[in-house]
Formats: structure tokens, sequence, C-alpha cells
């Protein structure tokens, strides 16, 4: 069967046009529309960590695993689906996303504890990897001249996304409305992608369109330059979405609505998104890389010294370091190892996850220590989160948590400050060399 179309209704075409090219405006936009959605399940969770662990019992460390589990997920369907992109086909991948989306959201509202959490969780991460697995090759191949430009410009919707979703989560939040109801609403953007996607021709892939066989591609993956990239995408992956999920928690103590901080952050990174292009001429991908390292290593530390307002300044200079990183780094994978193919882009993207999956527990047990760390010998976690607001067990366990959540970020930060010796090499490197792919494989 030919990739033609998605779910085989004989609708009309929604920006005009003929069937037989594929609608390069109308499959940019479904794709955004998908990554819009994939992220709105990103930032409510993370909303919730908190919530859903106090009404299921559930400790920071469980809540870890179980929120790192749409990771697993995502790292598992990525990797399956992306080097199988062009056998299974764009439009059955799109097809696994809208269904894993729609199934793992009802299941996860149905949820009655960690079991139910943990298997609804994996099935909405591997949606979400679908998502990327179908759209990011896509992209590339939608735009062969302007990738990075243009695979910003897509993945300004994974933090405008969670714009949406943290804003919603939070008026949500205010009138009284449960989880339930805003894990439901990612049901719209689900939705509407389906509709777009719907009766859609699909390019071939850049690799099959150009004739690079299947053992050429997986060969090119074995290079060093490939293998640097995949090294680093675990740590910037780490940096960026590791913090985004736990952030809200983390400062949750800090004398602001928490939720906000992260509409900040994924809103400053969706407005520096929308102008990769300019930045792209201006410092070269190795060049945006290096900076990103710089900022976000300096702006994890900011935050974990900041309370009150000033975490917003603080906030600033740590969304313009992770601005960048996941679109550059499958950019420049694209760009200057484009034989790597659909492959190299599932490798990236599944790493990072994968980074993900391994460093949320982890974080989550590490501000549990801490916590315990600051409280009285003998404190029981469980049973001080028992206790109402304004008791003095509360406000002892938010003193400690306060404490705890910015010993985890300074740590974390460390992770940034590795990728600026990773990335000035790099810079170097790129400096030496042409762009021609032809002439750094030579090297």
């Amino acid at each position: 069967m030919t990739d033609n179309y998605v779910f085989q209704f004989p609708i009309s075409n929604a920006y005009g046009g003929k069937m037989n090219q594929p609608n390069h405006l109308r499959l940019f936009t479904a794709s955004r529309i998908a990554l819009v959605a994939t992220a709105m399940t990103f930032a409510i969770r993370a909303n919730l960590i908190g919530k859903l662990g106090a009404e299921f019992a559930i400790s920071s460390e469980n809540m870890g695993i179980v929120v790192g589990t749409a990771f697993w997920g995502f790292t598992l369907s990525i990797l399956i689906g992306g080097p199988l992109c062009d056998i299974l086909g764009m439009r059955r991948l799109i097809y696994f996303a809208f269904v894993g989306h729609i199934s793992g959201i009802v299941l996860t509202i149905l949820s009655t504890g960690f079991v139910s959490l943990f298997l609804s969780t994996l099935l909405i991460g591997i949606a979400n990897g679908f998502v990327e697995a179908a759209c990011n090759p896509l992209i590339a191949t939608l735009y062969k001249e302007e990738k990075t430009k243009k695979l910003n410009q897509f993945h300004l919707w994974f933090p405008g996304g969670i714009v949406l979703g943290g804003l919603a989560a939070y008026f949500l939040e205010q009138f009284g409305l449960g989880w339930q109801i805003q894990l439901a609403i990612i049901i719209i953007p689900t939705i509407i992608y389906g509709i777009l996607f719907m009766n859609q021709k699909f390019p071939s892939t850049e690799r099959k369109s150009s004739g690079v066989s299947m053992k050429g591609m997986v060969t090119e993956c074995t290079t060093p330059l490939f293998i640097f990239m995949v090294f680093c995408m675990f740590l910037t992956a780490a940096t960026e979405l590791g913090t985004n999920q736990w952030v809200a928690e983390l400062l949750g103590n800090a004398g602001i609505p928490s939720i906000l901080l992260l509409v900040l952050i994924n809103g400053l990174m969706a407005f520096g998104r929308a102008f990769a292009g300019p930045v792209e001429k201006l410092l070269s991908p190795a060049g945006i890389l290096l900076s990103s390292a710089v900022l976000s290593s300096a702006g994890l530390y900011l935050l974990s010294q900041s309370s009150g307002y000033m975490l917003f300044i603080s906030a600033i200079v740590f969304a313009a370091g992770i601005c960048y990183f996941w679109p550059t780094m499958l950019g420049f994978v694209s760009e200057y190892l484009p034989r790597t193919g659909e492959l190299g882009l599932s490798i990236m993207g599944g790493a990072g996850m994968l980074s993900v999956a391994f460093i949320l527990p982890y974080m989550g047990g590490f501000y549990d220590v801490q916590t315990l760390t600051n409280l009285p010998d003998g404190a029981n976690l469980s049973e001080l989160k028992e206790f109402s607001k304004g008791t003095p067990e509360f406000i002892m366990l938010t003193k400690a948590r306060l404490i705890a959540g910015a010993t985890t970020l300074k740590y974390i930060s460390l992770l940034p400050l590795f990728l600026i010796f990773a990335f000035g090499w790099l810079f170097q490197f790129m400096k030496k060399k042409t762009s021609s792919y032809s002439l750094i494989q030579k090297d």
C-alpha cells in the first residue's frame, strides 16, 4: 500500500490544491499541532506531579518513575518508528500517534494508582514518540534547503504547547476544576491534527529519494561525529526536558505560582525559535549550541539561588540557554550528516528521551533525600504531606522543600557545564572544516 493517505476518509484538502502532490502548508501545520498535543502532555503532567503523588500516596521518586515512563515510551516508539519510517510509512506512524494519544489520555483520567498511571503514561509517551518519528523526517524532506530553520520553527510549538497547556492548567485550577479536566483538554489538539492529516499525500523520505541504501544509512550512524552528537544529546535533553518536567515542583515553594514560571520559560523558547533563521546566520549551528550551553548552565545556577520574582529574571537566562538545544541538534545532524537519514534523527530523538527517562526518577529521589536532610531526624515525609496549610508541620516541610529544590537545580547545572567544553570543541572543529558533508567525512 502506498503512503498516500492517513485515515482514508474522502474529505477535501483544507488548503486547496490537488491530492497528487504533498501539500506543504497543511502537512507543516498538522505537524505543529501534533507537537502542541505532545507538549501539552508535558506541561499538564509537570503541573500534576505533586497533586497525583498526594492523591495516590506516591513518593516523589516513584512519581519520577511514572513521569519517566513517558520518555521510555517515547524512546521505544521513535527508535522503532524512525528506522522503519519508509517501511511503515509516515501515515501509519501518525495513525499510531493519534490512537495512542486518545487512549492514553482516557486511561490516565481513569487511573486509580501507580500501576495504571504508569501504563497510561507509557502509552502517551509512545504516541509522542511516533509524532517525532514521523514529523522530523517529514519536515526535513519538505524543506531540504532550510532544515535547521524549519525544524526550529516546527519545534517552537513544543514550548508553545507547554505555554498553552500550562496556562490552561493554571486557569482550570483557579476555577476549581480537577486534574481530569486538565488532561481532557489535550484531546482538542489531538482531534485537530488527526483531521488535518486526513487524506493527505506524504513525500518519500529524503534518504529514500536521494538513493541512500538502508545499509549506507546505518553505516553513516557509526561515524565519530555522529556518535559525539548522540552523547551531547543525552546532556542537552536532560538539561532542557528534565528541568522542565520538575521545575514546577522544585520551585513550588519559592514564593510564586511555579506553573507560571514554566509558562514564562517555554514562552520565551517559542519566541526564540521563531527567529531561528537570523540567529543561525549570525552564529552557525555549532555557535548556537556553545552559546546555549553557557546560558543554560548559568540559568540553572541562578534559579537555584533566586526566590520570589527574581526567579523570573533567572528563568529568562535559562530559557535563552535551552531555547535552541533540541531543534539545533537535529538540524545539525540533518545538515552535516544527511546520509544518516531518518535513522539518525530517530537515534538523536531517542537518545534525548532516554536520558530524560533516566534523570527524572533520579531528580525525584535526590529531591526527596534533600528534603529529608533539611527536616529533623526521624521525620516522616509521607506523614508531613498530610498536614494542612498553615500548620507548623506544613511550614517546616515547605522550608525543607524550598532548600531541596534549590539544591537539586544547582546539582543539575553541572550537566550543561560539561556541554560548554564539548560544544567548544565542536565549534572549533567546524571552523576548520567547510559545511560540506563529504569533506567532514574525509577528515
